[in-house]
């Protein structure tokens, strides 16, 4: 409660960051006169977006669920085929392998990072090849910004003949050994929703080298229109495009984009600091996150050391109306894919059930900073 006895406002895990310069790019935008889908804006972006990230080309669409969907179809998903996939991901990963008539088959993570576990991806694509099973292509996702091992995962996709698609939502910004988030696999999909590092509001981006790639990409998000004076269309496709106003309100962001990445590394050293003497607590995904965007910050309790459980401390910030929220619940879990191929060692199970995501966004001011201290503070006291 405030001082006059209000509710204290919202305290979201990752608001969207827009301000001044935001403004401008909208303003010059709508005083342009391109406000339908495409315009200046969405050249420019595409062209900032890939040198950003390491790639020849990119395409600016509606959301990163698009992104996936375009190349998964690219790649040769279709029914019949079967598409790797990591447990340990939101929904859209997964529900784009399912538009494409192909079948998900989900593999578990790694402890350490949670992301893809290439030991147990090696064995779940000699499985599925023994088996006489298409697999069209393995999805990396780089979780909560922390790039995938893609180094390993490349080499056995290489072995089994099998296309890389980089889901990296969650990494815009993030680096591994000196290779941009983004650069990896056949072609890569980013997110730019409102709670992502930077946003356009809704969108998304495919990135590739490929430039025919590209080029399918860019038809089939059009609707596939044929390039004739009347609307003539020879196959099915998709209204997948970001519009001038939205890419420009992107162009801004991406020139924020490293400062919104180190608001985002002060809160996770802060979270550092305040939990490195906490017996059964770790911030997850600490070791070795030099490069990483930081994009959430979580943590893992173990209840039997800590004496308390990641729900008391998410239940003590709600009451203060702090969000936290779990890690991912694993797909293969969620009732929609109980029918799923799944290879599992445990490793996400385990996440779900001890990891808490604290508020880590960059649109956090100082007030709310020291109100989630404060929450944290006392409820470690009481605890201890």
């Amino acid at each position: 409660m405030t001082s006059d006895g209000q509710a204290s406002p919202r305290i979201h895990m990752s608001s969207p960051d827009v301000g001044e310069l935001e403004e401008s790019f909208l303003v010059d935008a709508v005083r342009s006169g391109w406000i339908a889908p495409l315009g200046p804006h969405v050249d420019g972006f595409e062209s900032e977006l890939a040198n950003r990230c390491g790639r020849g080309h990119a395409v600016a669409l509606s959301s990163g669920t698009a992104a996936l969907h375009l190349a998964l179809l690219q790649l040769g998903a279709r029914p019949g085929t079967s598409v790797i996939v990591p447990t340990m991901t939101f929904a859209a990963t997964a529900n784009a392998v399912v538009y494409t008539g192909a079948s998900p088959v989900f593999v578990d993570c790694d402890p350490f990072s949670g992301n893809l576990d290439p030991e147990l991806l090696g064995f779940a694509m000699s499985t599925l090849s023994a088996e006489g099973q298409t697999i069209a292509a393995v999805m990396t996702v780089d979780l909560l910004g922390k790039c995938a091992d893609h180094d390993a995962i490349e080499a056995l996709c290489d072995r089994h003949g099998v296309p890389v698609l980089e889901d990296a939502a969650e990494s815009l910004g993030s680096v591994d050994r000196g290779r941009p988030a983004g650069s990896f696999g056949a072609a890569a999909a980013l997110s730019f929703n409102g709670n992502k590092i930077m946003t356009t509001s809704g969108g998304g981006a495919l990135l590739t080298d490929d430039a025919d790639f590209a080029a399918r990409a860019r038809y089939l998000s059009t609707q596939a229109r044929q390039p004739v004076e009347f609307y003539e269309h020879t196959e099915v496709g998709y209204n997948y495009r970001m519009s001038n106003l939205l890419a420009a309100l992107g162009r801004a962001q991406l020139q924020r984009l490293d400062e919104m990445l180190a608001r985002r590394r002060e809160h996770r050293e802060r979270y550092a600091r305040t939990f490195e003497r906490v017996e059964g607590v770790e911030v997850f995904q600490r070791d070795g996150d030099e490069s990483d965007n930081c994009w959430l910050t979580s943590l893992l309790v173990d209840p039997k050391r800590a004496g308390w459980e990641r729900q008391d401390l998410s239940k003590e910030l709600a009451a203060g109306n702090i969000e936290s929220r779990r890690l991912w619940k694993p797909m293969h879990l969620q009732p929609v894919f109980r029918e799923a191929r799944a290879f599992i060692s445990g490793a996400a199970e385990r996440l779900f059930a001890t990891g808490l995501t604290l508020p880590s966004g960059s649109a956090l001011d100082e007030s709310d900073v020291e109100r989630i201290d404060c929450i944290i503070g006392n409820f470690l006291d009481r605890v201890s």
